[in-house]
């Protein structure tokens, strides 16, 4: 019995795999029919084919339960008649000649009494052709003949068609479902307008793709005027609402010194929430960075400034930040260690000697392949050998970092392999200082050990731009730093003072007592001791770091509060938090999205504050303002059509500002990370480093 029920189990499978594979087939059968009707039809309109194809149309039939095409069809334009695609002459025939059409008939009645204007002088084109004699009924002599017919047909429904246009068969939408859906397009526009122009509104694909869903066609005066004031009164009325339920908030701001963008101006809130607030297209904006940052506090608390607690910023020449914080002590200004982190990279290109040897090998060898064409063919024939696509080596210009270069030449290293081994490279006289070089094989360490700390630097900057760290965070940054440059030196044999002293000086320019005091104070990086108690790290802080703390409370508090403020830090440090609340504080859990251990809660620091630990008014007050503080300015990117309309003096038109603010409003609102969707989905691994390894085994062989 069970052999028999396999038996019949595998005939079933097997009947299901050659149905399967036989409407398979049948698709592609009639795929290829439609195709090759649709090439034939649009011949026939070119007048290169039958004249009935102005009437008929191939069209797909799909099977209604798989939804695979099954067989192709003949559609009437004129009454929607539906034929079997097998004979198409036959079909004409029977359907527009014998008069099954009635509106064919129709007009074909048309044709025999078409206006004088339509009839042809036959004198002008031949002499076998005469007008007929007077009494007799003119008839319609055309210069082509009888096969006219067709295309004055053609011409007839043309017209007719204009006079009075058929409607498309289509989606059929109330009023109201139609203005829903034009409502969520132009959110969908104002949302991405630093990723969608407002010119592709009038890209004829897109009109065709509105009208085939049955919606009316969207103009950009459209999306201007009415539309754009509702849609940013409701952001506007949404962002300044969550203002007003915090109780302070920080001004984060960046773009002081890109060319691409303006500057731009946003609220962060002790809830994790961030809200936009403006964009500054003003020229040379650094000279103003001052007066922009406390125009902003103003506008958005009036006279209570003391509800902003603090600024993030990238670095500008001014010291702004300095005098604003100088003038209002329960301020906290900091810069933000995205730039930080990615200004070491120019630090290391001016001041270690083995970038600028990497650097200045790589210039060689770049200019060598770029300037010499037989040469550049070459590599351009293994590059695209290797990797599917070729281009010239980027040669910075004098000043510029050569990182980029170095990592195009890393990620080269395949196919300069084989242009080396090339009987084009081997044959050319001027070859003679890059063989040298190139044998060398301290070239190829350098710039691998280069490379490498680049690459390190660059990961550690994505990721402060990815998580957004608060300011607690920033020691435990700079100290992971350190240890990563460590291993680096070891693994590369490098001397590490050069590096300590090049990472302590851009430590320096950045560090903020703030640091200090913020590190201490939040419970997230409390340390269990040998008694169980959980206890501030103190012992992690240098001696001038400690004294920065208690400096920094005493100026964040009032005068009279100083001494109970640091009574009350002696007594945090000291007994710490209950190990069941500062376990719950530093509970992690996977993010499912990153796979990521991340903190459960990151507001429980804070919470924390303001709840168990109220026994600390003091110190409270100063705990809740700088634990949730960012140590990092988020980036807005417009689309450059947009930035040069704003450069090109359109700066102070309110629409612009209002189409900013909302596009930024709903970005700050997305899941962190959605812009980068698009660029792990295209993402392949490049096996760069079995690459390098395979020029550094070959080069000593050469």
């Amino acid at each position: 019995m069970a052999a028999s029920n396999n038996n019949n189990s595998a005939a079933a499978v097997t009947t299901a795999v050659e149905s399967a594979s036989s409407d398979e087939l049948a698709a592609k059968l009639a795929h290829k029919r439609f195709e090759g009707l649709v090439t034939v039809r649009r011949k026939a309109i070119k007048g290169k084919g039958a004249w009935y194809w102005a009437h008929l149309e191939p069209i797909l039939v799909h099977n209604s339960d798989t939804g695979v095409p099954k067989s192709v069809k003949l559609r009437c334009s004129l009454c929607d008649s539906v034929f079997s695609a097998s004979n198409p002459s036959r079909t004409a025939s029977e359907h527009l000649k014998r008069g099954t059409c009635l509106n064919f008939s129709s007009k074909q009645t048309s044709i025999d009494h078409v206006p004088p204007l339509t009839i042809v002088d036959p004198s002008k084109f031949t002499v076998d052709l005469s007008y007929p004699t007077a009494g007799q009924q003119q008839q319609l002599v055309l210069s082509g003949g009888r096969e006219d017919l067709g295309a004055l047909a053609m011409l007839e429904d043309s017209v007719k068609r204009l006079k009075s246009p058929k409607p498309r068969p289509g989606p059929s939408l109330s009023k109201a479902q139609a203005d829903s859906a034009l409502d969520l397009l132009a959110d969908w526009v104002y949302d991405n307008c630093g990723s969608v122009a407002l010119s592709s509104i009038d890209h004829p694909k897109f009109k065709a793709f509105l009208n085939h869903v049955g919606l009316p066609a969207v103009s950009r005066r459209d999306l201007i005027g009415a539309r754009l004031d509702a849609k940013y009164a409701q952001a506007k009325a949404h962002s300044e609402a969550k203002i007003r339920d915090a109780m302070f908030f920080q001004i984060a701001a960046d773009g002081w010194k890109s060319d691409d963008n303006p500057v731009h101006l946003a609220v962060n809130l002790p809830n994790g929430t961030n809200v936009f607030r403006k964009a500054v297209f003003t020229a040379s904006v650094s000279g103003h960075a001052e007066e922009i940052l406390w125009d902003t506090i103003v506008e958005i608390c009036g006279s209570a400034v003391q509800q902003c607690v603090g600024i993030v910023s990238d670095r500008f020449k001014t010291k702004a930040l300095k005098n604003l914080e100088d003038r209002h002590r329960w301020m906290v200004n900091i810069t933000c260690q995205h730039r930080a982190f990615n200004a070491l990279i120019k630090d290391f290109g001016n001041e270690l000697p083995l970038f600028k040897n990497a650097a200045g090998n790589c210039l060689k060898l770049a200019s060598f392949i770029n300037s010499n064409s037989r040469i550049r063919h070459a590599f351009h024939k293994y590059q695209l050998q290797e990797y599917g696509h070729a281009a010239l080596f980027t040669v910075p210009l004098r000043g510029q970092e050569a990182s980029d270069l170095i990592e195009d030449i890393i990620a080269s290293a395949g196919a300069l392999q084989l242009l080396f081994s090339d009987e084009s490279y081997k044959e050319e006289p001027a070859r003679r200082e890059i063989e040298e070089m190139r044998r060398n094989p301290h070239f190829w360490n350098e710039v691998e050990a280069v490379h490498s700390l680049v690459k390190l630097i660059k990961s550690m900057a994505q990721e402060i731009e990815a998580e957004k760290p608060r300011m607690g965070q920033c020691l435990p940054l700079w100290e992971e730093l350190r240890v990563k440059v460590k291993e680096w030196c070891s693994k590369f044999h490098i001397a590490q003072p050069p590096l300590e002293r090049i990472v302590e000086k851009r430590f320096k320019k950045n560090y903020h007592p703030s640091w200090a005091a913020a590190f201490v104070l939040d419970p997230l990086y409390l340390i269990r001791d040998v008694t169980g108690k959980y206890l501030p790290p103190f012992k992690c802080l240098t001696s001038e770091q400690e004294k920065d703390v208690d400096r920094l409370i005493t100026r964040m508090v009032s005068r009279e509060e100083a001494h109970v403020a640091l009574m009350e830090l002696m007594k945090w440090r000291s007994q710490g938090l209950d190990p069941v609340y500062a376990q719950a504080v530093q509970l992690k859990q996977r993010d499912p999205s990153s796979g990521k251990m991340r903190i459960a809660n990151p507001q429980s620091s804070r919470l924390v504050w303001e709840t168990y630990l109220s026994e600390f008014k003091s110190l409270g007050k100063v705990a809740v303002r700088l634990i949730f503080l960012h140590a990092t300015s988020c980036a807005l990117k417009l689309n450059r059509p947009l930035v040069r309309w704003a450069g090109g003096g359109q700066s102070r038109d309110d629409r612009l500002q209002k189409m900013i603010f909302i596009a930024a409003h709903s970005k700050m609102e997305r899941i962190p990370n959605d812009d980068d969707k698009d660029a792990e989905l295209f993402a392949l691994e490049n096996g760069e480093d079995d690459v390098l390894n395979e020029v550094f085994v070959d080069t000593s062989s050469v």
